[in-house]
């Protein structure tokens, strides 16, 4: 079957933007292929800093013919509704409809509509102008004579040429006749922008791949990268040194080069005084290099790695030396950023460094930073007894943590910001606890990324996220469909990662209003949605703290929704009840009792509770099933008293045969009004029952 190739060269694409180009530029172009009955085997793109390709293997030649059947007006109906059918079935008269007849209906006329398909070149030749001229880039913009025209094009970076061919490949593919803005479709490109010249004439993929790799191009992305980073790793192994990482600089590297050359230079041992995290920050930031380590030490090496996009005569002596040049100026200032923030920090107190902070304003409806940070401390000291942490110690890590933030350093290198706090914390001799806490309190800053598991990290690390969100959620700045200026869904994840990564028990509702416990709610459930859980279990367990609200109770529901390790170790047992026998069967008896209910409590008009009377028990099912909840409702209230989930699931299991022999046996909706009422009661102490360990009516199955 034939193959599509397309190929959009421009001036040069920001390295961020690349990836999501590629992804949009497969998903407009095979979307529309699949929508205009263009079935495809296979599609990849490609991008470089210099154009955005892509391949579709196993294309149809053409469209398949369609055949439709269009019902229209009855025979006799006025001429305008004929006229409409006509127009809509696209028929010259209507003695090309057919008339049927309808028993009822009568005789009515229909169209037999057949379309033969396109070829697919022209199918092509429609949908890749509209793909361009609708591109989703970020940033786009107009060149040329014709920029000031509303409807010229407009794309990342000047559009220079297209390239898209068809065709078989066994057979010299055709070019798809198209032009975008004043340019043509063709079947040609160009290579590398120093190390190739003139253009160079495609067929199909493998020839554009194999043509371009000749002219100094690497087409496919994830292959420049495996090129840069196994090349640095060599490089750095020759020295006896290894390669520090770095899958975001290797990214963006490979964004900004379409033939990578790895070269290493080096910089005075004198600037690895400055630590290591400031040295590379400086390096990765000021020239997108990779910096390298001495496994003998832990330490870096005085050494780094760059890609270039040229292979030069001189095997990259110049280019080397620019970097150098380059390299040592930054580390200079970063050297003098380190040593600055080291004398001031001997001579300041910390009480006069936070009193710098009376000046920053962390939110015009919150206050300054200095506020804030008092909050933090004042709340940092109520946690630290609930997570195991000292209340001074608590205290004065949050006093301490947000200091660094006014150094020259972090001033320089926002990245490096509480990091720099526990260096500075450890240069004034102050307790380890605090040191961490500085620099732990920000985590976790992503799903990847490891939570605080020191008691004073925790208790600062929490308060700090808890002021963030109840001081936002107080002015009304909560986040809307996908706008989160304020970081509150990342800052609320990670209050529910530390406590269940901690397996600690904090209830939220002592710091936090019904509205923010809703949205922690809605976080651990995307939490455990991610994590594998099944998501009726969680909404089950959660509709328990919704219906119980605030209010104590002898059923284990008080504070359920603020107490999110609670809710987890519910969720996990209930997971595990209902993969058994019991569980499985419990649950569609539970389910069975919740639908009578929900049929007879409207018909009636009444919402029916528990309390029977069991001088009207006449059948031995329903006394025995009476008999069990009334035996078994404090044994299991006792168990979730004591959190012992797997205790209560065992005693609700019991329910599962008095619940099966009285659906067998029992008639509910009895003809004597008194005995109908009596056992919609007993359903109703099903539902309270099960209700104490789960919503079971929110579970599917």
């Amino acid at each position: 079957m034939p193959d599509l190739l397309l190929e959009l060269f421009c001036e040069e694409i920001p390295a961020r933007m690349q990836a999501g180009a590629a992804e949009s530029l497969r998903k407009l172009v095979t979307d529309a292929l699949v929508e205009r009955g263009l079935v495809y085997e296979g599609a990849k793109a490609f991008v470089t800093p210099r154009r955005l390709a892509l391949a579709v293997h196993g294309l149809p030649a053409q469209q398949p013919d369609t055949h439709e059947e269009r019902k229209g007006p009855r025979v006799g109906a006025p001429q305008g509704a004929i006229d409409g059918f006509l127009k809509a079935a696209g028929l010259a008269s209507i003695e090309q409809a057919s008339i049927e007849s309808d028993p009822k209906k009568g005789e009515f006329y229909v169209a037999r509509i057949h379309k033969h398909g396109r070829p697919t070149p022209d199918v092509v030749a429609e949908i890749v102008p509209a793909v361009i001229r609708a591109f989703p880039w970020p940033k786009s913009m107009r060149w040329g004579k014709g920029s000031t025209s509303p409807n010229a094009l407009r794309w990342v970076r000047p559009l220079q040429s297209i390239l898209c061919t068809f065709g078989p490949e066994t057979e010299e593919p055709e070019i798809v006749a198209f032009e975008v803005d004043g340019i043509r479709a063709g079947d040609t490109t160009r290579g590398h922008r120093f190390l190739s010249e003139g253009t160079i004439r495609v067929r199909r993929l493998e020839d554009w791949m194999a043509k371009l790799e000749a002219a100094f191009v690497v087409v496919d992305r994830e292959r420049r990268k495996d090129i840069i980073l196994n090349d640095a790793k060599d490089l750095a192994l020759a020295q006896g040194l290894e390669l520090v990482e770095d899958a975001g600089l290797l990214e963006e590297i490979s964004g900004l080069v379409e033939w990578p050359v790895v070269l290493m230079g080096a910089f005075d041992p004198a600037f690895l005084d400055v630590p290591d995290e400031v040295v590379r920050a400086t390096i990765r930031i000021n020239q997108k290099c990779f910096v390298l380590r001495d496994p003998a030490t832990g330490r870096l090496a005085n050494k780094f790695v760059l890609v270039s996009n040229l292979a030069a005569s001189d095997g990259g002596a110049a280019i080397i030396a620019g970097n150098e040049r380059v390299i040592r100026a930054r580390l200079s200032d970063a050297k003098f950023f380190w040593e600055t923030d080291q004398k001031t920090n001997a001579s300041v107190s910390l009480e006069d460094r936070l009193a710098k902070f009376g000046n920053v304003t962390f939110h015009e409806k919150l206050g300054s930073q200095l506020e804030r940070i008092r909050r933090i401390a004042r709340l940092a000291r109520k946690l630290a007894p609930v997570v195991g942490a000292d209340p001074e110690l608590a205290e004065q890590a949050a006093r301490y943590a947000k200091s660094d933030l006014r150094t020259e350093v972090v001033g320089e290198f926002p990245e490096v910001q509480g990091l720099m706090g526990r260096y500075y914390a450890r240069l004034e001799g102050l307790p380890e606890e605090i040191a961490a806490a500085a620099e732990e309190h920000y985590k976790p800053q992503g799903p990847t990324d490891r939570v605080p598991t020191a008691p004073v990290s925790i208790a600062v690390a929490l308060a700090d996220k808890l002021d963030t969100l109840t001081g936002f959620w107080a002015i009304d700045e909560k986040p809307t469909g996908s706008k989160d200026p304020y970081a509150l869904r990342r800052a609320a994840l990670g209050v529910v990662r530390i406590i269940l990564e901690n397996g600690l028990t904090v209830k939220l509702g002592d710091v936090a209003e019904p509205d923010l416990l809703s949205f922690f709610a809605d976080r651990l459930k995307v939490h455990l949605r991610e994590a594998g859980a099944r998501h009726d279990l969680v909404d089950a367990v959660f509709a328990l703290g919704q219906e119980a609200g605030s209010a104590e109770g002898a059923t284990g529901k008080q504070g359920l929704q603020d107490d999110l390790l609670l809710v987890v170790k519910r969720v996990e047992a209930l997971g595990r009840f209902l993969s058994t026998e019991d569980g499985r069967n419990l649950l569609a008896g539970t389910k069975r009792a919740a639908n009578i209910l929900r049929i007879e409590e409207k018909k009636d008009g009444v919402a029916y509770e528990g309390g029977v009377d069991v001088v009207l028990l006449h059948e031995p099912e329903e006394r025995a099933l009476a008999g069990a909840i009334a035996a078994l409702g404090p044994q299991i209230e006792q168990a979730l008293a004591r959190e012992d989930f797997e205790a209560a699931m065992a005693l609700i299991a019991q329910l599962r045969a008095p619940v099966d022999a009285f659906f067998e046996k029992v008639t509910v909706n009895a003809d004597d009004p008194a005995l109908r009422v009596n056992r919609l009661r007993l359903l109703a102490d099903i539902r309270a029952a099960t209700r104490s360990i789960a919503d079971f009516e929110r579970i599917e199955g």
